[in-house]
């Protein structure tokens, strides 16, 4: 089937086989122009110690960047070994609190849910009101293969408290070094979530920028929301992966809707997808206007996240909860708060890796000895630290 004879709007009219198909060319396409856009190599350091300012202004520039072999072959064993755990101990359907063995579930003790399912394949936000409505259209929702489960895990939130791994990756010195360099050394957390895309079962995410408060302040600039790393397990594909829009982090809100219509199709010409290999790292602008497709790939994708922002975009900001729709201010108690977890992760990092490099996080220099990583810290400020998220 061709990419022409399929009308990339409309839900359940093609089967996952034909949509593999239809992308086919689109993901070749935009695979070659991922590569040549001159925003991948390994986190570098210029005569002083600064991130590399080739890196910034490429980043700056983009939206994104790919770190290459940010993560060993040990620690990525220790993250995929974490996840699948997790997810081996995931409730059987979003109303259990016990795993497919009968035992209570992983994060069952936890105030929010730590584990988001889906319907196969679908787009479960696009053009709904969710999440304050930021997912204007629908994607494409192809048919799954009929021995599919009705819904399957493709988010798992707040991994610091359930994933002793994914802490220590969120305190690497090196992606630290990138956030202050990026958004000051007073960089505050975002939130931390890792997004799982099983072939033929991972859903798709509509095209959107991921902020919402700030589009019209006079201070709006293009790092305002801060951004994203995302980690990648086993390789990102224009199958599997997340697709962006190059450039369009400086363009204040954009008309999605009137861009797919020009468009003509939800393959949008000129996005490209994040090509890339296990271990590697993204940094992605959260006002990019990115989404990912329906997997109907082969190919699996597990992808960590974790976020930061400026302090100046969050310091006494009142925004609407995502989890409850709630009002929240950011006063710089709570702010203080859930900063905590950068010197706990620091520390539980060291623990493991004590030859490596210990970044030091500005708001906290002196307070060490307060933010260890042991047993207390894991039940006093880890546990439930996703309920004080920063979100903008």
């Amino acid at each position: 089937m061709s990419e022409q004879a399929v009308n990339p709007n409309q839900s359940g009219t093609i089967s996952a086989e034909d949509h593999a198909v239809a992308m086919s060319g689109y993901i070749r396409h935009g695979e070659e122009q991922a590569l040549g856009l001159g925003n991948r190599g390994p986190i570098r350091f210029d005569a002083e110690g600064a991130v590399h300012p080739d890196i910034l202004d490429a980043y700056w520039s983009i939206g994104f960047y790919v770190f290459e072999g940010v993560i060993d072959a040990d620690e990525l064993e220790d993250l995929r070994a974490d996840t699948d755990n997790a997810l081996a101990r995931a409730p059987t359907d979003p109303d259990s609190e016990s795993d497919a063995n009968g035992d209570p579930a992983l994060g069952s003790d936890l105030t929010r849910p730590s584990f988001i399912f889906a319907k196969p394949l679908s787009d479960p936000y696009g053009g709904t009101d969710k999440l304050q409505g930021r997912y204007e259209l629908k994607l494409q929702e192809p048919t799954p293969a009929a021995d599919a489960p009705e819904q399957s895990v493709v988010l798992i939130q707040g991994t610091l408290q359930i994933m002793d791994s994914c802490l220590r990756l969120y305190g690497h010195p090196g992606l630290l070094a990138v956030a202050a360099a990026v958004n000051g050394p007073e960089f505050v957390p975002f939130n931390e979530a890792t997004w799982v895309k099983e072939p033929g079962l991972g859903s798709a995410v509509s095209w959107h920028q991921d902020g919402t408060t700030h589009w019209k302040s006079p201070s709006l600039h293009h790092g305002t929301h801060g951004f994203n790393f995302m980690a990648q397990l086993y390789g990102s594909t224009g199958g599997n992966g997340v697709w962006l829009i190059p450039g369009t982090h400086k363009l204040g809100k954009v008309d999605i809707k009137g861009l797919v219509a020009n468009s003509g199709t939800e393959r949008i010409p000129g996005a490209v997808p994040i090509f890339c290999d296990p271990g590697d790292v993204i940094i992605c602008n959260r006002q990019l206007v990115h989404g990912s497709f329906a997997n109907t790939s082969p190919d699996r994708r597990v992808s960590v996240g974790f976020g930061f922002h400026p302090r100046s975009s969050v310091l006494n900001v009142t925004t609407i909860r995502h989890m409850d729709a709630e009002t929240d201010t950011y006063d710089e108690a709570r702010i203080h708060q859930r900063s905590r977890l950068i010197p706990i992760a620091i520390d539980a990092r060291q623990q493991r890796y004590p030859d490596e490099p210990r970044f030091v996080y500005r708001p906290f220099v002196g307070q060490e000895q307060d933010n260890l990583w042991n047993e207390s810290t894991r039940q006093n400020v880890v546990k439930n630290y996703d309920l004080l998220d920063l979100s903008i």
